[in-house]
C-alpha cells in the first residue's frame, strides 16, 4: 500500500488511515484549524480575509486567471488585513494568490490531453518521496495540488519539471488557491479540496528534483556549435520557471525564447517548451506567443539585420545565465 494515497485515477485519492478514523475535513475541531478547508466554502472575500488572518500572505490575481493583478505580484502578498480588506472591496472577484515557501510549500501535478504528472507521483510514492502532505486540491485542468508545512530551517526554491508534469512552490512561487476559480475552454472551473486533511511534514523537493532530472548519460561530443534542443530546451525552460514575478517578465521570456531560437528551435517547439513557465511569471497566452514571434524574427539567423539592429535584442545579449 502506498505510504499516503493510493490513486487509482487522477485525482481519486483514499488513505490507508482513513477506516482508524483519522481526521476528515468534516471534523469541526480539525477544521476549526485549517484555513483552506474552511476557506473553500467562503466568498472569495471572505476566503482571503481568512487566510491573512490565518498569517498566510495572499495577492489578488485577475479574475478568472492565475495573472496578478498588483504591480509585484506576489512580493505585494500581504497578511495584513486592512490592505486585503481593501484588494478585495475594490476587486471582489479576483482570484486569490497564495505566496509559497513561507509556512506552505506545494507540488504541483498537471493534468492536460497531452500527459500528465500522476504516474510519475505514483512512483515517488512508492519511491518514499512525497507522501505526507497536510492538504490535497483539485485544480480546475483536473491536476492536483498537494500541500506541504515548509521546513523552518531550510529554504527550497520553486522550481519546473514540464515534460514530467510536475512542479513545486517552494520560496520564490505562488499558488491559486481555493475558492478560486479559471475561466478555462470548457467553463469557469474551480479548486477542490479532496480527501481527508492531516497534518503533514515537510518535503523534500530538492531531492524530487534529483530523481525527476538524473544526471544525464555520457553522450558524444557534439560538433563545435551544435547543441542537443531537448537537452538544453529543458533546461532553458526550468531556469524561466524558477523566476520570480516582477515587471521584467516579458525581457525575461524574451530572452528565453532567444535561447530556445538559436539552438534551432521551431516556433512551435519555443512556446511548448515556454508557455507553462511564462504563465506562472503571469503572462497570457497571446502575449506570450508575440513574445515569442518577436524572438524569432530577432535572434534567428535569417532574420533582417536592420530588424535585429531595431528590436528589443538586449534583452537576450545582457549576460543572462541559466
Amino acid at each position: 500500500m502506498l505510504p499516503h494515497l493510493l490513486i487509482v485515477e487522477p485525482a481519486t485519492l483514499s488513505h490507508p488511515e482513513s477506516p482508524g478514523g483519522a481526521p476528515t475535513m468534516s471534523d469541526p475541531d480539525v477544521t476549526a484549524d485549517l484555513p483552506l478547508t474552511r476557506a473553500a466554502s467562503l466568498t472569495l472575500p471572505q476566503a482571503a480575509a481568512l487566510y491573512a488572518h490565518s498569517g498566510v500572505a495572499v495577492f489578488p490575481c485577475i479574475a478568472g486567471t492565475k495573472r496578478p493583478a498588483t504591480e509585484n505580484g506576489l512580493h505585494d502578498a500581504t497578511t495584513d488585513p486592512d490592505r486585503v480588506a481593501r484588494w478585495w472591496d475594490r476587486l471582489p472577484a479576483s482570484n486569490i494568490g497564495l505566496r509559497t515557501g513561507e509556512g506552505i510549500d506545494v507540488l504541483d501535478i498537471d493534468y492536460h490531453p497531452t500527459g500528465d504528472g500522476f504516474t510519475r507521483l505514483r512512483s515517488l510514492l512508492e519511491n518514499g518521496f512525497a507522501g505526507s502532505w497536510t492538504h490535497a486540491v483539485r485544480t480546475p485542468s483536473g491536476g492536483l495540488h498537494l500541500y506541504y508545512p515548509s521546513d523552518p530551517g531550510r529554504e527550497q526554491r520553486s522550481w519546473s519539471r514540464p515534460r514530467e508534469h510536475i512542479d513545486f512552490r517552494g520560496a520564490g512561487g505562488y499558488i491559486i488557491t481555493p475558492p478560486s476559480r479559471i475561466d478555462t475552454d470548457g467553463g469557469v472551473r474551480g479548486y477542490h479540496p479532496v480527501g481527508p486533511t492531516y497534518p503533514g511534514q515537510p518535503i523534500d523537493a530538492d531531492g524530487i528534483r534529483d530523481v525527476l532530472t538524473p544526471p544525464p548519460a555520457p553522450r558524444p561530443s557534439l560538433p563545435t556549435g551544435e547543441r542537443d534542443l531537448s537537452v538544453d530546451g529543458e533546461r532553458i525552460a526550468a531556469w524561466l520557471a524558477r523566476q520570480e514575478v516582477g515587471s521584467n517578465r516579458s525581457e525575461t521570456v524574451f530572452w528565453a525564447a532567444c535561447r530556445l531560437v538559436e539552438l534551432g528551435a521551431a516556433e512551435t517547439e519555443t512556446h511548448t517548451a515556454l508557455a507553462e513557465p511564462a504563465a506562472e511569471l503571469g503572462l497570457d497566452d497571446r502575449e506570450t506567443q508575440g513574445i515569442i514571434r518577436r524572438a524569432h524574427q530577432t535572434a534567428s539567423p535569417d532574420a533582417d539585420v536592420e530588424y535585429r539592429s531595431t528590436s528589443h535584442a538586449s534583452g537576450w545579449v545582457t549576460g543572462r545565465t541559466l
